[in-house]
């Protein structure tokens, strides 16, 4: 069966073989992301398709104090019906939320939102992609009017002279993309932004590594440098563009030498970057989460948008800017109605047309969909307060793991009435939980997924899920036929929860009203928008103008401004997160396959050797990261190509080794993103002082 990754936004293609005693064979196929390659966790994925731990019945806790125990399908779903029942009752319908994640399927994506919006009559529900995606699909908004991560194929990579990659491991995080750097790399013309001299950084011609939370005056200093230099493309500029003149304003202050200052990269460093991508044919600008991950990263963002607008890259065949989109639907499930503020079709909840055309495909008054709710952490944040929702449904994501302020959101579910959590093992916030539900895994089910580039893909069904595992979308039917709801309302046929999804995105900016499975089972490259059925798709946005008014991109004024928690004498240190080539997010799911575990085992922190010999530590001791909010006790790993002022810890691992036990979860006023890039900290042997 052909199928894709169920792990990053590549979806790299490969061809599943059940094997006649048991288990599956995993090839890759030439599908053009990752063109016959797959990394070591696509070469492992079907192990997980029999963990030992396989979740394969549901349980059910008889009060808060009792174990989980095994109970019926029907057992579990009334009780969770019962309870939602009784919590809207006696606290109102916005007591009970909803938590997605970016991994669901386009059509759980979209069911579920629906749920939410009809079945539950909530306006609380958002997802994890608020935690990746979030800052870049704000300012691309902002700057573009439409959000697609890369709004180009990736293979249009392959061909670039210059690539300036801002914030992004791709050598760990998708290491089938390296090969579309081929070119930029061999031609001295690839640029990485990152605090760490990390796998991507080796590979890069020129390495500029800030201190963290300062790329916005770094990209600052870059613009002036190519203003300076008589780089500006100013007929593309003045054509294409507005704005341009009040982003300046700011940007004429940022000399690279005042750049220099805050962010400690050499002016020489800067002009050279700058030099490579003007002096380009063809050239990128790509941000990732680190870039992004920050309080101030919707203007970070923007500030990188500003620097590829300057030399002319958006809308140009062969040339552009793009968001290196994470988690494996994080671009398709952002957009059919997780988001707090978000309907099918990428449309705004607050737009009076766009609630008013999604009411009739969903047969129920405009008036009665609920409005914007919280975003994420404010969420989370909320759980068991007096004011916050009592009751939480997850599907599809790990917050125990996953979120900032980890230790303080434990204690948010903790404080529950209800927490019902759908997976597919018994992850750190399942463990948690009053009801945990077996659900299907990607080989077991039909769907679509779409993946960085905008392109929809179609997972196939390779094997038969286990016995009492159900789907996601059949969890959803049985649920809010509970809550009394026509079942026809709810279909778990994901092909046809998928055309009730086209027609629900039909005229919005994320138009999927052309695309159907029997299109992809045939082959088509559909990328949205796509809207009719001979619609050919849409590869390559922006290049007759943008979606905004008159066609033009805007420039953001957007200024540098300090990092919420900056070092001082107490946490002398920045501390910043992130992934490793083994793992993927949260680790629920690699950290079961043994070969990812012989790889890494668990959590280390990132040192310069200088910083650790102050600390009295060496490589290989164990020791204390400890900010304001927790402290994780991890293994010591001496590595020169980092700041000595940084340290680096991935966010895997559960227990004490939990990064995000550290992180500030200032947010972002814009995207709702917290500052997961940048915290104070300071370093200790593992048996000095308590936290």
């Amino acid at each position: 069966m052909k199928t894709h990754c169920p792990y990053c936004a590549l979806q790299c293609g490969m061809t599943l073989t059940p094997r006649p005693g048991g288990g599956v064979l995993v090839e890759p196929r030439d599908f053009p992301v990752n063109a016959g390659g797959l990394c070591r966790k696509g070469w492992t994925a079907a192990e997980l398709l029999d963990a030992p731990d396989r979740l394969r019945t549901p349980l059910v806790r008889d009060r808060r104090d009792a174990p989980l125990r095994p109970a019926t399908w029907d057992e579990a779903l009334d009780l969770v019906a019962a309870r939602v029942r009784r919590v809207q009752e006696e606290h109102g319908r916005d007591a009970v939320a909803v938590f997605g994640g970016g991994g669901l399927t386009n059509e759980k994506a979209y069911l579920l939102g629906k749920f939410a919006r009809v079945a539950l009559r909530t306006s609380q529900i958002d997802y994890n992609g608020r935690f990746c995606m979030s800052s870049a699909a704000a300012a691309g908004l902002r700057a573009f009017g439409l959000d697609r991560g890369l709004p180009f194929p990736v293979t249009d990579l392959a061909g670039a002279d210059a690539i300036l990659l801002a914030g992004a491991n791709v050598a760990e995080t998708m290491p089938p993309l390296v090969r579309h750097l081929r070119r930029a790399r061999d031609r001295g013309g690839l640029i990485v932004v990152d605090p760490r001299r990390t796998a991507t950084a080796d590979l890069a011609a020129l390495h500029l590594a800030p201190r963290p939370g300062t790329d916005l005056a770094l990209a600052l200093g870059l613009l002036h440098a190519v203003v300076a230099g008589g780089h500006l493309r100013r007929g593309y500029v003045g054509a294409r563009t507005e704005g341009f003149a009040a982003a300046w304003r700011i940007a004429a202050r940022w000399r690279p030498q005042e750049a220099e200052r805050v962010t400690g990269v050499p002016a020489a460093d800067q002009r050279a970057a700058a030099g490579l991508l003007a002096g380009a044919g063809r050239a990128y600008v790509l941000t990732g989460r680190g870039t992004e991950q920050h309080a101030g990263g919707v203007d970070m963002v923007s500030a990188w948008i500003n620097l590829a607008l300057a030399l002319g890259l958006p809308g140009r065949p062969g040339s552009g800017y793009g968001c290196l989109t994470g988690q494996g639907n994080g671009q398709g499930g952002r957009e059919h109605g997780q988001k707090a503020d978000q309907l099918p079709g990428y449309r705004r909840i607050d737009d009076q047309d766009a609630r008013r055309h999604v009411a009739a495909v969903w047969g129920v008054p405009a008036e009665e969909l609920p409005g914007a709710g919280r975003s994420a952490y404010e969420l989370l944040d909320a759980l068991g307060t007096a004011s916050g929702p009592r009751a939480l449904l997850v599907f599809g994501s790990n917050p125990v793991v996953s979120a900032p302020h980890a230790g303080h959101v434990a204690d948010r579910l903790d404080a529950l009435d209800l927490l019902v959590v759908c997976d597919v093992v018994p992850s750190e916030t399942a463990l948690r939980a009053d009801v945990v539900l077996p659900v299907t895994q990607w080989a077991e089910e039909d769907g679509t997924m779409t993946n960085l580039e905008g392109r929809v893909l179609l997972r196939r069904r390779a094997l038969a899920a286990p016995p009492g595992v159900r789907s996601d979308l059949s969890v959803l039917r049985g649920l809010a036929v509970r809550l009394g709801q026509d079942a026809a309302a709810f279909p778990d046929d994901p092909e046809e929860v998928f055309a009730e999804l086209g027609r629900a995105s039909s005229g919005g900016p994320a138009d999927y009203a052309g695309i159907a499975h029997d299109r992809l089972r045939d082959g088509e490259a559909l990328h949205w928008p796509c809207p009719g059925a001979r619609h050919p798709g849409t590869p390559r946005l922006f290049l007759d103008g943008f979606a905004r008014p008159g066609g033009r991109a805007r420039f953001a004024p957007v200024d540098h401004r300090d990092v919420t928690e900056p070092p001082d004498a107490d946490y002398p240190l920045y501390a910043t997160t992130g992934r490793v080539l083994a793992h993927y997010q949260s680790g629920a799911q690699t950290r079961r396959v043994p070969e990812l575990v012989r790889a890494a085992s668990g959590a280390h922190v990132e040192v310069h050797p200088d910083t650790a010999r102050r600390a009295g530590l060496a490589d290989g001791d164990r020791a204390r990261v400890v900010s304001r909010r927790g402290a994780v006790e991890v293994l010591v790993r001496c590595v020169p190509g980092i700041r000595p002022d940084t340290v680096f810890v991935p966010f895997h691992f559960p227990g004490a080794e939990r990064a995000n036990l550290m992180s500030d979860p200032a947010l972002d006023p814009v995207s709702g993103m917290p500052a997961f890039k940048s915290c104070a900290v300071r370093l200790t042997p593992a048996n000095g002082e308590p936290a």
